[in-house]
């Protein structure tokens, strides 16, 4: 059987203390989703920074083919509830009780190959190429010939969806309900961030996913919301990394676990050495 000692134990763990020690440098990196090259201008960005800048995208939303629009009627402008007058109020009312938030909980109408969306009573509509507001008023007026007495439209497209990775109080995809809706709307609808992010790393992924644009954000400075980069696009994905402290502890805490069992084996075959010796 082998001689061992406490030296030998040391000499045993130092070479994996170090280990941990020099890994742990890269902990955050391992952590974070979709890296790139220039992850590192994190560390010194004071607002807004953007790498492959493809421009102000159309601050209003234009509706495209295979687009799901939900339609309701407000019919009381006093309540701004929905009247159950007639079957267009019923049929498009049906959804205003929906909650916000899921595509399926809301009855919706796609937009077909032709760029019409199929309405109860009023029949197909041109909307592709509109904004949400355009094609309500459109919808809105068409109603009010056909059917309803001073009818509300209200439309949104519910397909419209931003996805959120990472340190914020809740992760998952999130409705685009609105025009204009800003970073700061949707970081508010998943709780905020949380106590281990790292304000300075927030990251938007936008556009072609081959070529994409990518957004960092420095949350510490006010002066980062003036950027109308960050008024959301479809399909943007935002990843927000911990801090180096909070991503060096877990990696610690880890190597912790796997290290914690293999000392009591050493302490016991140094307690079983001394004992027979």
């Amino acid at each position: 059987m082998a001689i061992l000692n406490r030296r030998n134990v040391f000499i045993f763990l130092i070479p994996l203390l170090l280990f941990s020690i020099l890994s742990a440098c890269s902990a955050r990196r391992e952590r974070s989703l979709f890296n790139a090259p220039s992850d590192i201008v994190t560390d010194t960005i004071k607002q807004v920074y953007v790498v492959n800048d493809q421009g102000i995208s159309d601050a209003f939303y234009k509706i495209k083919i295979n687009d799901q629009l939900a339609v309701r009627n407000v019919q009381n402008p006093e309540f701004g509830a929905t009247g159950s007058t007639g079957l267009a109020s019923s049929a498009i009312g049906s959804s205003a009780g929906a909650a916000s938030g899921s595509i399926n909980s809301v009855l919706s109408y796609p937009v077909d190959l032709d760029g019409q969306v199929n309405l109860p009573a009023i029949g197909k509509v041109a909307v592709v190429g509109l904004s949400r507001r355009e094609a309500a008023t459109k919808i809105q007026d068409l109603y009010a010939k056909q059917l309803l007495r001073n009818p509300i439209i209200e439309l949104s497209v519910v397909n419209l969806k931003v996805t959120l990775l990472g340190e914020f109080g809740r992760q998952g995809n999130f409705l685009l309900e609105k025009e204009n809706t800003t970073l700061i709307d949707i970081i508010g609808e998943a709780g905020g961030i949380t106590k281990t992010a790292d304000p300075k790393t927030l990251k938007i992924i936008r556009g072609d996913r081959s070529n994409p644009e990518l957004i960092y954000v420095n949350l510490n400075d006010i002066n980062s919301l003036a950027s109308k980069k960050l008024i959301l696009q479809n399909h943007d994905i935002i990843v927000l990394q911990p801090t180096k402290n909070a991503a060096t502890t877990e990696k610690l805490q880890s190597f912790n676990n796997i290290l914690q069992p293999l000392l009591v084996v050493v302490n016991l075959a140094i307690l079983i050495f001394t004992v027979t010796k």
